[in-house]
C-alpha cells in the first residue's frame, strides 16, 4: 500500500501530463509562435529518412519545438498545415471586417432623420 501523499503527488504529476497533452492538442490550430512548453517555435526541413521505415517526407517544412522530443509534449506541426489554418482564420477576420465596413457606409449614407 502506497502512503498518501505519495499518491496525491502521483497522481498531480499525471493531471499535469494529461493537462499539458491537451495544450498541445489546442496549440495545433494556425501558426505556433511558442510551444506550449515555453521554448520558441523554429522553421525546421525534413532530412532524408535514415531507414526505410521512417514515414517522414524528405525536405517537408515543419513548425517544431527548439527542444522537440516525441513525446506528445512538444510541439512538431507540418508547415502547410499550419499556413493553411492560419490563410483560413485570416480570412473569417477580413471576410467580417468587409461586412461591418459595408454596414458602416450604409448607415452614413442614410439620411438622418433629426437633422433639418
Amino acid at each position: 500500500m502506497t502512503h498518501p501523499d505519495e499518491e496525491y503527488r502521483q497522481m498531480t504529476a499525471w493531471k499535469r501530463d494529461v493537462d499539458m497533452l491537451g495544450f498541445v492538442a489546442d496549440a495545433h490550430c494556425g501558426i505556433p509562435t511558442r510551444c506550449p512548453c515555453g521554448r520558441t517555435i523554429i522553421n525546421e526541413v525534413s532530412r532524408d529518412p535514415k531507414y526505410p521505415t521512417d514515414f517522414t517526407l524528405p525536405r517537408r517544412k515543419y513548425f517544431t519545438c527548439k527542444i522537440f522530443e516525441n513525446d506528445g509534449f512538444h510541439f512538431r506541426q507540418p508547415w502547410d498545415f499550419g499556413v493553411q489554418e492560419e490563410v483560413e482564420r485570416l480570412r473569417k477576420r477580413v471576410d467580417a471586417m468587409a461586412a461591418e465596413i459595408a454596414d458602416l457606409k450604409y448607415n452614413l449614407s442614410r439620411p438622418n432623420p433629426t437633422t433639418p
